[in-house]
């Protein structure tokens, strides 16, 4: 862990995503304005080669609207499915006009799908103009070996494609890429191994140790789902020199649970709660 990250990571999910309509610029400038020193989003790669910035790898119809501000159908998501589509296609759909009911605090702002590259310059530029700290990009490949060649490339192409996009923003330390897919961020240490990885867990269908035979390697995080967090986990994380960061933390309770057994940082959609919960 050469790398410099803040005593306690405070991390914005998908910018901001309990207040923002999630993974757009203004998401991820409100999570900063309210405290983010991390923010995390989803990447997908387009049929023209592009990597955008949204979480399906299809259009989401509880909050994503037709260009021409109709529904989408929810059958037709496959109509739809990123890597089928150019970006100049992707780009016209509206986000952020229809209300998402799960997240009702979210503000109504006219937006779309933006590119990685125009996100993370938009950030930069949030960032310097405001007088800020500059912050630290968790990126997540979404990715599922089943779908291979119909949802997403290859994992070496994918990675290749974020990397390109990547390593001309000259990020150093500030970069994380993480995923739920082992095969992308072995990948990722292969190829790039000074970038920092992350290996995301959502089950408990593999013990800590299975994890790590697998993965082969030590990433910088381990970042499970919050309702797998404990005091041994965090011990191991640690004892293996990882960070461990739990997502998607929501509750005041259960912040304040994972913090006071250790964790190193928090994924939550709610950034406006870290300055209640670091008092």
């Amino acid at each position: 862990m050469a790398a410099k990250y803040p005593s306690f990571i405070k991390i914005g999910h998908r910018g901001t995503r309990g207040m923002m309509p999630e993974n757009t610029i203004p998401a991820m400038e409100k999570g900063i304005s309210y405290g983010a020193d991390m923010v995390e989003m989803d990447v997908h790669i387009t049929k023209d080669g592009q990597v955008i910035v949204y979480h399906d790898d299809s259009f989401d119809p509880n909050y994503t609207l037709m260009p021409d501000g109709s529904e989408i159908d929810p059958k037709q998501r496959d109509k739809y499915i990123f890597y089928q589509m150019n970006y100049a296609d992707i780009r016209p759909f509206i986000i952020g006009t229809k209300k998402y009911k799960p997240y009702p605090l979210q503000q109504s702002v006219r937006t779309y799908t933006p590119l990685l590259s125009e996100l993370i310059d938009s950030v930069d530029h949030y960032t310097k103009v405001n007088k800020l700290p500059k912050v630290y990009y968790l990126v997540e490949i979404k990715a599922d070996e089943k779908t291979d060649g119909i949802n997403q490339p290859a994992p070496d192409v994918f990675v290749k494609k974020v990397m390109d996009v990547l390593i001309p923003k000259k990020l150093g330390d500030r970069l994380i890429i993480q995923s739920f897919d082992k095969r992308q961020i072995k990948e990722v240490h292969k190829q790039y191994p000074k970038v920092a990885t992350g290996f995301l867990i959502g089950d408990k269908k593999l013990s800590f140790e299975q994890h790590m035979q697998e993965l082969g390697y030590t990433p910088t995080f381990y970042n499970p789902h919050y309702g797998m967090v404990d005091a041994k986990l965090v011990q191991q994380c640690h004892e293996n020199h990882m960070l461990i960061c739990p997502w998607t933390v929501n509750d005041m309770t259960e912040m304040k649970r994972v913090k006071e057994i250790g964790v190193d940082g928090i994924i939550t959609d709610f950034p406006n709660y870290f300055a209640d919960l670091l008092k």
